[in-house]
């Protein structure tokens, strides 16, 4: 499976490897009030994907935060909570329960 993985990363290498050769012509990207950008095609188009890549990591950041702030809050509250010693243990609780068998 190592070898798997290696083979298709060099396969990929290759690939994005062989785009950019391909793509060594000038490409002129305007922008606003008349300004240009010349460069090679493939500085381009990997300009553009790490702009892409930047911008969805940080429109997920938000979430990031709400999540990782839930999961804190997950693990304290029971942590906080004392046990309950009133509490009537179940007749199953600490038998061994055998798993149901499928298929029989």
């Amino acid at each position: 499976m190592k070898y798997f993985l290696w083979l298709l990363k060099a396969a990929i290498f290759f690939t994005l490897f062989a785009f950019a050769l391909n793509n060594q012509q000038s490409a002129t990207v305007h922008f606003f009030f008349g300004t240009h950008w010349t460069a090679p095609l493939v500085l381009v188009v990997l300009t553009a994907f790490a702009f892409g890549v930047v911008v969805g990591a940080l429109g997920m950041v938000p979430r990031w935060w709400r999540h990782r702030a839930a999961a804190r809050r997950a693990v304290a509250a029971p942590a906080a909570a004392p046990p309950d010693e009133t509490a009537v243990p179940s007749p199953t609780e600490g038998a061994l329960i055998a798993p149901p068998l499928h298929g029989l």
